[in-house]
C-alpha cells in the first residue's frame, strides 16, 4: 500500500491541507489557515476525533430511537464528519451539507469521498440563503457548525435566522450550533439569548473549565421545542476523555442573565480566538 502523503491546496476561503493521521491507518485531518477544520477516519466514521464533534454526536445519538433514519441538514461541511457519523450510526437518514466553499467541497469530495449510497447531498452556497429557501418542515436535525476562518459569520447568529431555523425544522425537531467563546461570554449569552426567544428548550454542553472562564474554547448549543433527555446527554458528556457538562433550564437562564437577543442590524461574528486556541503541532 501507498504511504498517505499529505496534500495542501488553495481554495476558496484559504489554504486548506489534508494530512494523515501516522496512528490511524486512512484517517485525515483537514485544516483550512492552519485552523483544525475537521478529523475523518475513512475506515471507521463512527470516530469522532475533535471533543465538540463527540459532543454533537452525544445529541445526534438522542435525538430519536438508536438507529432510526432522519433527515439532516447540516450547514457548514468541512470534511463532512458528522455526515458520514449520522450515515453509519443511522443508515437510510436523508442528509443535505451546505458549504460556502465549493473548493473545499471538491477537495474532500475528491481524496475523502463518500461511502456509495450514503445519502448525502452537497449543496456550495450561503448557509442563511439556503436556509431562507428551505421548505417549511424540511429537517429532524439543523446542524450550525460555520466558521468563516474561526469565526461564525454575523449573518448566522441573529434573531431573523433563528426563526429561519426553527421554520425548516419540524414541530420535534432539533437545532445544534458549535460555538466558541470566552469570558465574559458577550457572544455565547447573546445567542443563547436569540435561540431562547425563538425555542422553549435550550441545552449548553461545554467543559466546565470554559464554562467557568479559564480559557477560550466550543460550547454546543442545543435548542427544540420537546424535552430534551438532559440525563443521558449529561452522562455522555460526562464520560468523554475530556468531560463536559450540560447546562439546562435555570442554569442556561441564569447564564444569559439580562443579555437581549441579536437583531440583523447589532450582528457581529464571534469573537476572534487567542493565538494558539485551536492550533496544532
Amino acid at each position: 500500500m501507498n504511504e498517505a502523503i499529505p496534500v495542501t491546496r488553495p481554495v476558496d476561503h484559504g489554504t486548506a491541507k489534508l494530512m494523515p493521521d501516522v496512528d490511524r491507518e486512512r484517517a485525515w485531518l483537514l485544516t483550512v489557515d492552519g485552523a483544525p477544520q475537521s478529523y475523518v477516519d475513512l475506515d471507521d466514521p463512527a470516530h469522532l476525533e475533535f471533543e465538540y464533534a463527540r459532543r454533537l454526536g452525544h445529541v445526534l445519538d438522542v435525538v430519536a430511537e438508536a438507529g432510526r433514519a432522519v433527515d439532516v441538514v447540516h450547514l457548514g461541511g468541512g470534511a463532512l464528519t458528522l455526515p458520514r457519523y449520522v450515515a453509519a450510526t443511522r443508515p437510510g437518514s436523508r442528509q443535505e451539507v451546505v458549504e460556502a466553499d465549493r473548493g473545499l467541497l471538491e477537495l474532500v469530495a475528491e481524496h475523502l469521498p463518500l461511502p456509495e449510497g450514503s445519502g448525502v447531498a452537497l449543496h456550495a452556497g450561503d448557509a442563511r440563503a439556503w436556509l431562507e429557501a428551505a421548505a417549511d418542515d424540511h429537517a429532524d436535525v439543523l446542524i450550525a457548525d460555520v466558521f468563516g476562518g474561526s469565526r461564525v459569520p454575523a449573518h448566522l447568529t441573529t434573531l431573523a435566522y433563528a426563526r429561519e431555523a426553527e421554520r425548516v425544522l419540524r414541530p420535534g425537531g432539533v437545532y445544534l450550533a458549535n460555538l466558541a467563546d470566552a469570558a465574559p461570554f458577550g457572544f455565547l449569552r447573546s445567542q443563547l439569548a436569540t435561540f431562547a426567544a425563538v425555542f422553549e428548550e435550550l441545552a449548553l454542553i461545554a467543559e466546565p473549565g470554559v464554562l467557568r472562564g479559564r480559557r477560550f474554547g466550543n460550547a454546543v448549543l442545543v435548542a427544540a421545542h420537546r424535552p430534551l433527555d438532559i440525563a443521558v446527554l449529561a452522562r455522555r458528556a460526562a464520560a468523554d476523555a475530556f468531560p463536559a457538562r450540560v447546562e439546562h433550564g435555570a442554569g442556561v437562564r441564569e447564564f444569559i442573565g439580562s443579555v437581549r437577543p441579536v437583531e440583523d442590524a447589532d450582528a457581529v461574528p464571534s469573537p476572534e480566538p487567542p493565538d494558539g486556541a485551536f492550533g496544532i503541532g
